[in-house]
């Protein structure tokens, strides 16, 4: 699905569940196959994710900053000394002394966004650490934009939060714990993939949250309304709920931490400005405590009452929000600002926020969207931060001259298709169906005929709201151990709710009381604005261990990794080729258009309709080897997407409609025939070289010979070498290297050696950039004097 520095990062495909015998158990409990029915209900083939040698539960900034601490801060398994730093998977430089031992840092994953952790508890002290493959849920997608060939991969890693998991109406506002519903870490990262090595490629990262409102509220769904009425559960007059899940925040994130509460607020019955008055009061109240510089910053904006509005434009206020949130929070990466920068620094750069440090840039804080669901409104809010976030990424490394990009250019439209495709996703996990409001809709340039697959789609996903997210819920509780089988006690099926299962204080009083002031983790304040998860001290060095790895073993092997030599493979199946590109997908087809990725597109010049379905691998690969055919007609989506639950029943959002791209004309089989015919160039066209004529007899004896000498070479006989004249030899052509390099192969090459001249001209060149001129000689001057000469007289 990825690749991550040379990491591969893999979606399960299929699973089977093995019988183990016991002697101690002779007859099957009458009760197992029922609920090894649930167990399996959780389909682990959609949308699971794992990877081998990278820790997906952790941000790219933890995984380059955190794991190369120097060992000798850590208590090694071995007594011999280390290289001091060193990368944290790839073997350069630690080899053992003696052996073929490599040494790297692991570090424990992140329990939150780990989906098997339970189900490994049992075995985790017993087998190997190898048998421990950690796996998440949520989204991976990755594309690759090529700017005038140079490969940029830019990857979305979404990270769903196992604790208090669960679907749309059932899991609604935060639990004891703070942890809240419907919780996701989406990380985009950008690298040039010209260099596969995390020690010298140059990689960035920008890190955004999306939750649910962090109170003790529901929606009661017996009553069968499309918009159930919003409850809030218990009192909270201290906020203890959004404390606990801000401290988590802090402590992960840093600060600050920025909320923009997307939710409604005026309305003629009030239903989710319900969510935003408790919301305010909470980070009111909680911001006391805490130093001005450190606060929670609150920004509430009612993104349907600007929807409804034809004088304002959402996308444009949204950039403004996003811009503000950029600078607080900065972004990730791996490499000190760049000469040019510093030389000549743009406005927005210099008033960028983040940390600072000798290597790079480190994000400190982090943006948490919510509206109600956390889904379409959310979705679009988070494509514009991360496009704004995207134009600073491409600036720190090199690869744009100012921060900004423009809407209709290759680059935004590759970056829009993968958030929708994140969206769509995360939707179907909480809400049952794809999203409907897109970036497209609140542009205002999607056509009329998506809104009756929207009626339906509102339907689909009212139906599995109301019949099967109950069953969903139940197999949640049961694979994340939520819900464990105990003789004696109600079966899983049995319960009227699972309210106990996730609100641990139900079942007995906590010992020991947080303090309602003091509201924070004891170590947290005093590193701020640095996340304390990532500062170095002994609590964070117990959560890493030292690693040793054989020198060709396949965790670490990324050659083989790769390319597979075990394997009878071809370059179509290759991941990197196969995979979305911004010239094969996005650029028109036709000739002498602007190769550049930031050059705006006019609606109708995409080189990809987004309006169908994706073609799977096979059609990708015919499109690849008839790239310069025009692409298919976009065929109607056999699943469309349902409305948030915002727009139900509310008459300004009946007007939304909802589409994934641009129109696009379909044309028959005819017309594609006559495009295919118009847009497909000649071999003398484009290579200069007609292929179809003949070729001339000189060139096939030249080719005759070339063969006939590659066969002497390749089967050389003995007793004809004996008897082999000079005269014999004369018939064979003479190869004369013409090449300049003493030593040129495939291995290794040897730089030509620079004459005196050479050098002293070149020294002269560095010397005159330093304003130190030599004295013109007698040549210079005459030389000058026929240049004016030529030049003016």
């Amino acid at each position: 699905m990825a690749d991550i520095g040379g990491h591969a990062i893999y979606k399960i495909e299929d699973t089977n569940m093995i019988y183990i015998p016991n002697d101690s158990v002779r007859v099957t409990h009458p009760d197992e196959a029922r609920y090894l029915r649930i167990f399996q209900n959780v389909d682990l083939s959609s949308n699971f994710y794992f990877s081998y040698s990278y820790d997906l539960s952790h941000s790219l900034q933890y995984n380059l900053t955190v794991l190369r601490m120097p060992l000798e801060i850590l208590k090694t398994e071995t007594s011999q000394t280390r290289q001091e730093s060193f990368d944290i998977f790839e073997d350069e430089g630690l080899s053992a002394q003696g052996g073929s031992g490599v040494f790297g840092i692991c570090s424990k994953p992140y329990e939150k966004y780990v989906w098997n952790g339970k189900l490994l508890e049992a075995v985790k002290n017993t087998v190997h650490r190898d048998w421990l493959l950690y796996i998440i849920h949520g989204f991976c997608g990755q594309s690759k934009l090529l700017i005038y060939g140079r490969p940029i991969y830019v990857t979305l890693i979404a990270r769903r939060s196992s604790k208090f998991a669960g679907t749309r109406f059932l899991k609604r506002g935060a639990n004891c714990e703070g942890d809240v519903a419907n919780e996701v870490e989406t990380e985009q990262i950008l690298y040039d993939a010209s260099v596969m090595s995390f020690s010298a490629g140059s990689y960035s990262s920008y890190v955004q949250v999306r939750g649910s409102v962090p109170l003790y509220w529901s929606q009661d769904i017996s009553t069968m309304m499309p918009k159930p009425p919003i409850t809030l559960d218990q009192a909270d007059p201290f906020a203890h709920v959004a404390a606990l899940h801000f401290d988590q925040m802090l402590q992960r994130f840093g600060s600050p931490i920025i909320i923009l509460n997307l939710v409604k607020e005026r309305e003629k019955r009030k239903h989710e400005r319900i969510l935003s008055e408790e919301l305010v009061a909470a980070v009111t109240y909680l911001n006391q405590f805490l130093p001005p510089e450190h606060a929670i910053i609150y920004i509430p904006w009612d993104m349907a009452k600007y929807t409804k509005s034809k004088l304002c434009n959402v996308l444009d206020r949204l950039n403004v929000i996003a811009e503000s949130v950029v600078k607080k929070t900065g972004f990730f990466v791996n490499r000190p600002d760049s000469y040019c920068s510093i030389l000549r620094p743009d406005e927005k750069w210099n008033e960028l926020g983040g940390c600072v440090v000798s290597t790079g840039r480190l994000q400190t804080g982090v943006l948490r969207t919510n509206c109600v669901d956390c889904l379409d409104r959310t979705n679009t809010a988070q494509f514009m931060v991360g496009k704004c976030a995207l134009a600073y990424q491409l600036y720190s490394l090199g690869l744009i001259d100012k921060p900004n990009l423009q809407f209709d250019t290759d680059a935004v439209r590759l970056f829009e298709e993968l958030y929708e495709d994140h969206g769509d996703t995360l939707s179907l996990q909480y809400g049952g169906s794809q999203l409907v409001h897109r970036v497209k809709t609140y542009r205002k340039i999607a056509p009329w005929t998506q809104h009756s697959k929207d009626i339906m789609q509102t339907l689909s996903r009212y139906y599995s709201n109301a019949f099967s997210d109950a069953d969903r819920q139940d197999s949640i509780n049961l694979f994340l151990g939520v819900f464990k089988p105990t003789e004696g006690k109600p079966h899983l099926w049995e319960l009227p709710t699972d309210f106990y299962l996730h609100h641990k204080n139900t079942l007995g009083l906590s010992q020991t009381r947080r303090s309602y002031t003091y509201w924070w983790t004891t170590d947290v304040l005093k590193h701020l604005p640095l996340p304390f998860d990532e500062v170095t001290c002994a609590e964070n060095r117990r959560k890493l261990t030292v690693k040793k790895f054989h020198k060709y073993e396949e965790e670490i092997d990324i050659h083989n990794e790769f390319f597979r030599p075990y394997e009878l493979s071809s370059f179509d199946e290759t991941f990197c080729l196969a995979m979305t590109n911004s010239t094969r997908d996005f650029m028109p087809k036709n000739m002498g258009i602007d190769p550049s990725p930031f050059t705006v597109r006019k609606p109708d010049e995409t080189g990809k309709s987004v309006l169908g379905n994706k073609s799977n691998r096979e059609e990708t690969v015919l499109q690849r080897k008839t790239a310069a055919s025009a692409p298919p007609p976009p065929s109607e989506e056999a699943v469309s997407s349902s409305s948030e639950d915002d727009s139900g029943t509310d008459k300004e959002d009946e007007g939304a409609v909802s589409q994934r791209s641009t129109p696009v004309k379909v044309t028959d089989t005819g017309d594609n025939t006559k495009i295919t015919e118009n847009v497909v160039q000649s071999t003398k066209d484009v290579y200069g070289v007609n292929l179809s004529d003949v070729p001339s007899e000189d060139d096939l004896t030249i080719y005759t010979r070339f063969v006939q000498l590659g066969q002497s070479q390749h089967k050389p006989d003995k007793s004809s070498q004996q008897f082999c004249s000079k005269l014999h030899l004369d018939r064979v052509i003479n190869l004369i290297p013409i090449s300049s390099f003493s030593q040129d192969n495939i291995y290794e090459v040897q730089p030509p050696r620079a004459d005196r001249k050479s050098i002293e001209i070149f020294h002269a060149h560095i010397q005159a950039g330093k304003g130190n001129m030599q004295p013109l000689g007698k040549e210079d001057f005459f030389m000058y004097r026929e240049y004016i000469r030529n030049r003016y007289l």
